[in-house]
């Protein structure tokens, strides 16, 4: 069992499962008390199937903690990402994995400010979604310096920079 002195540095500093960079929602487990959820201040919708789920970014979430932490869902009480799995098995130092936090939040945040430039509000919406409903918009193929194709491209490039990582470093292992 890991010291949770090791679990708190990085879930402290991180929150990417939290604030919809890697998760558009979180499907709630059969022993999950949605009722309670709810009164805590989960918004539940239903997914497939009739299985309730609540949209990231999450609303128990302050940027930094979760405020219903003692009494959170069953999956998020189980996820353990990919960096604490390396970091638990030796293959990856806290300060490394520090590091690549920060990358990956410094990626989130630029993502994050292009999609403001497309009317999008991620604060509010899962960024993939987000980032969805962005590149569907019609492309402006003029010559303007700063046109919407431009946008497009960064917004891509952005968001393969972004997603390359998180597929690296925070959902594999």
């Amino acid at each position: 069992m890991r010291p949770v002195k090791f679990v708190d540095k990085l879930c402290l500093n991180c929150g990417l499962c939290c604030d919809s960079t890697l998760f558009v929602d979180v499907k709630l487990r059969p022993d999950d008390n949605a009722k309670r959820l709810a009164q805590l201040g989960l918004t539940l919708t239903r997914k497939g199937r009739g299985k309730l789920a609540f949209c990231q970014p999450c609303a128990c979430f302050d940027g930094k903690y979760c405020r219903i932490y003692d009494a959170r869902p069953g999956q998020c009480r189980a996820f353990e990402c990919g960096l604490l799995k390396k970091v638990a098995g030796g293959e990856m130092s806290t300060e490394a994995a520090l590091k690549t936090i920060s990358e990956a939040k410094t990626l989130a945040k630029r993502v994050r400010s292009l999609l403001l430039a497309f009317g999008q509000r991620p604060e509010e919406n899962p960024m993939a979604h987000c980032y969805s409903e962005a590149m569907t918009g019609p492309i402006d193929l003029s010559g303007d310096a700063d046109n919407n194709a431009k946008r497009h491209g960064r917004l891509m490039e952005a968001f393969g920079d972004l997603t390359g990582l998180l597929e690296r470093e925070f959902l594999s292992h």
